[in-house]
């Protein structure tokens, strides 16, 4: 088969952490040609603004940087020759050199330690494999009056203070809430549903995971991780950096449907500089039994039955028939795909049923 070569595609990417590492994190690309999208220009699979942007509430600017070229891989999926201009060194090296080097070790670095952002990683070399069209990557200064450079950067720290102060939702690739959940910085980190949603499907179709008290650790001092050029922590807007931790994080809980909480050990001075591997582990759990009890008391008592935690749903023998309509719709998601969602919860019911069975629910909550 002979693919056509068409126009060279150049595209801006950035990401952005407010207080690097673990503040409000952004990622973003745009386009060089304007108005390319919607078929306006072949090789643009994406709207007509050409661009896009998303964030978290917590993260690091390596996983936007990351997240921000897979984005782009996936929006201009064709034969088309690809530029990739990136401020990044580490985006840009973890997409090229490190990574021919990761696949041959099975993603273990130098340390013989699990590949950071591993999830992400492991994409953007999946696209580059598929993409009829050759893919390179361009460093440019950032900050220094490259018009690109300057507008995804804009578009990356807008959306960190916007999921900051809470007016806009995560907005992850799938493989970046993993490598995000997988990382130090998921304490309080907010989910939105419908990325729970793809969370869920994605785990139950990997099957069964390690036990949390099973020790994942990274390296404090891989050789491949070298500084990037400007990799100095993004100025915290303000004199304070808001991360859904502790008593914040009790509080989102009425606005956020979902929120993932994994302890962090005691950081290391590595893991203070951005754009390097930090030490992580999940917390062990407490041993389920107490080995110091004696085998005759044991006979004497009754197995202890399992306590159900308070406020646990329990079957009520009532059935509920007819249609249900969730809203936000799913086709509102930027995570949406076409295919129908499946979801599993409780709906909490509070009204009137007639003599007959009915009860009209408006605006029910759905639990989870």
């Amino acid at each position: 088969m002979v693919v056509v070569m068409g126009k060279k595609i150049v595209v801006s990417t950035d990401g952005s952490a407010l207080g690097n590492p673990n503040g409000p994190m952004g990622w973003a690309w745009a386009d060089h040609d304007t108005h390319a999208g919607d078929g306006r220009i072949p090789g643009h699979e994406h709207d007509s603004k050409g661009y896009d942007a998303g964030g978290a509430t917590n993260g690091t600017n390596q996983i936007g940087e990351l997240c921000a070229v897979l984005q782009v891989l996936r929006a201009h999926p064709g034969p088309e020759p690809l530029l990739i201009e990136s401020d990044s060194q580490y985006a840009i090296n973890c997409s090229t050199k490190w990574l021919k080097g990761w696949k041959k070790n099975g993603w273990r670095n130098s340390q013989k330690q699990p590949v950071k952002n591993v999830e992400v990683i492991k994409a953007i070399d999946a696209e580059i494999a598929k993409r009829p069209g050759p893919v390179d990557f361009k460093w440019v200064k950032g900050h220094a009056g490259n018009a690109g450079n300057e507008l995804v950067d804009q578009l990356a720290r807008s959306y960190a203070q916007q999921c900051r102060n809470g007016s806009q939702d995560g907005y992850l690739p799938l493989e970046g809430w993993q490598s995000l959940l997988n990382s130090p910085y998921a304490k309080g980190t907010d989910v939105p549903p419908d990325a729970q949603l793809l969370l869920d499907r994605a785990a139950k179709a990997a099957g069964p995971q390690p036990e949390q008290g099973s020790m994942l650790v990274h390296s404090t001092t891989t050789g491949e991780l070298e500084p990037e050029p400007d990799a100095t922590p993004d100025a915290v807007i303000g004199s304070k950096t808001r991360t859904r931790t502790g008593k914040n994080a009790a509080k989102s809980t009425t606005k956020r449907a979902s929120k993932h909480d994994t302890s962090k050990g005691k950081a290391s001075a590595e893991e203070l500089i951005p754009d390097r591997d930090g030490a992580t582990g999940l917390p062990r759990n407490p041993r389920a039994a107490d080995t110091s009890t004696s085998t005759t008391a044991a006979t004497q008592q009754p197995p202890a039955q399992p306590a159900r935690p308070a406020n646990t749903p329990t079957p009520s023998g009532l059935k509920v028939s007819g249609e249900v309509r969730f809203s936000p719709a799913p086709k509102t998601s930027p995570y949406f795909t076409g295919e129908s969602m499946r979801v599993r919860g409780y709906i909490a019911v509070d009204g009137f049923v007639d003599g007959d069975g009915n009860l009209t629910i408006t605006d029910a909550d759905f639990l989870r």
